[in-house]
């Protein structure tokens, strides 16, 4: 998976298209992601350990990761990414211009 917690992402798809937010779980073996304010569900919540008193909550909910896109901060545009090996070390690379992230 070429997107990583922390990153900065674009959503591409679905009720949210548009927004730029950033990573804060992924599921890779679901290839799913959760993107900070989107895809939020209104959740009912019992009082108990997650809650004191209950009542209804606002939740992120895992997206696809097809539906997000890296957003690059130095050109402000969402890119692609590819995956390069450099003296045995693997490093995450934007396709437009080559440079490496991180």
């Amino acid at each position: 998976m070429k997107i990583k917690k922390g990153d900065k992402v674009k959503v591409i798809s679905g009720k949210d298209k548009g927004k730029v937010a950033a990573v804060l779980r992924i599921y890779p073996e679901k290839q799913k992601v959760v993107v900070e304010g989107v895809n939020v569900v209104k959740r009912h919540v019992k009082p108990g350990v997650l809650s004191k008193e209950g009542g209804i909550m606002n939740v992120e909910r895992p997206i696809h990761v097809s539906n997000v896109m890296y957003f690059d901060s130095k050109t402000d545009r969402p890119v692609r990414l590819g995956f390069k090996i450099v003296d045995g070390k693997k490093y995450r690379i934007n396709k437009k211009n080559n440079e490496v992230i991180e």
